[in-house]
């Protein structure tokens, strides 16, 4: 009889640890298409991985949580601005499918109250000035099926001058008062979006 008891203690015990396993994968923070992502570090020379890698950014401006999901392609020696990338045309800022950039909360750009969720991330480069974009229809390939219709806002920024960078790196940089910026450097050149935390009092 206690053997019964024994081993029906032991089921109960594998089944209690089975869930509680399965539970904590549920709530897994980090989804499997994530999990295949690298973060772009600062790179000086070329690699020898292929094509344009999946990568991600991440961190915090103020309270606010944000997260960029992006394909990263390298220069390879190629003339970027005005070659590989066109000037004056929306670009998706990456590779593949568009890039999107993640808010936990709602944050101000440009000088509008943008609410929490998903956008995704285009520019238009130029010579002196760039256009910024966040857009609503964050789920195409390139920017097939971009619409200035679904704009949430344009912002116009100056680039600048930086070390070279191989592959296209996104960094979320945290300043004072709740303020930061998105980065976006590539070739010898770097673009920031500056991105306040909160709704305008």
């Amino acid at each position: 009889m206690r053997s019964w008891i024994y081993i029906a203690g032991l089921a109960l015990l594998a089944s209690c640890a089975t869930r509680e396993k399965n539970e904590q994968e549920t709530r897994s923070p980090l989804p499997e298409k994530k999990k295949a992502a690298r973060v772009i570090d600062a790179q000086s020379e070329p690699d020898s991985l292929k094509g344009s890698l999946q990568a991600f950014a991440e961190g915090k401006i103020g309270n606010t949580a944000v997260t960029i999901e992006y394909y990263s392609p390298a220069v390879r020696g190629r003339i970027i601005w005005g070659g590989l990338v066109p000037l004056d045309q929306v670009w998706v800022t990456g590779a593949h499918n568009c890039t999107r950039v993640t808010f936990d909360q709602p944050v101000v750009v440009g000088g509008q109250e943008i609410a929490a969720g998903t956008y995704a991330f285009f520019t238009i480069p130029g010579t002196e000035n760039w256009t910024v974009i966040l857009n609503k229809n964050y789920r195409q390939h390139l920017a097939d099926n971009y619409a200035a219709t679904e704009d949430v806002v344009r912002v116009e920024v100056k680039p600048v001058a930086a070390p070279h960078q191989e592959r296209l790196r996104y960094q979320i940089r945290e300043g004072t008062t709740g303020g930061g910026v998105i980065a976006v450097d590539w070739e010898k050149i770097r673009v920031e979006l500056p991105v306040t935390s909160g709704l305008k009092k």
